[in-house]
């Protein structure tokens, strides 16, 4: 199952219709406070998450499911610097990080 998190709706979207058209099940969310209430995932799962969501942070919702033993595979995505990249993710080490906009060759980096 994958987990999308992001706020922006066209971008979740496009996620979305990517990985539902290659046969995935995914659920979407648009902040890291609903995945949170609606469940979260497992470590058999992969969450797909916006570093730079309102409210609670991507990096911020990583460290929450690490800390509370949830480890599913997870993919951050951002449109920000990669000093900001680097710094939001800083003690994150078991994490792929794909660059915003969305482009062709997300499907074969997100499920590789």
């Amino acid at each position: 199952m994958f987990f999308i998190v992001e706020d922006d709706p066209a971008v979740a979207d496009a996620l979305e219709s990517l990985l539902a058209g290659a046969g995935f099940s995914v659920r979407v969310f648009a902040s890291a406070e609903d995945m949170i209430q609606q469940g979260a995932p497992s470590s058999e799962d992969t969450m797909i998450v916006d570093l730079g969501l309102p409210g609670m942070s991507g990096g911020e919702l990583v460290r929450r499911l690490e800390k509370a033993g949830q480890n599913p595979k997870v993919i951050a995505i951002s449109g920000k610097s990669s000093r900001t990249i680097a710094r939001e993710t800083e003690g994150l080490s078991h994490l792929k990080i794909l660059r915003k906009p969305p482009s062709a060759d997300w499907l074969e980096a997100i499920t590789a």
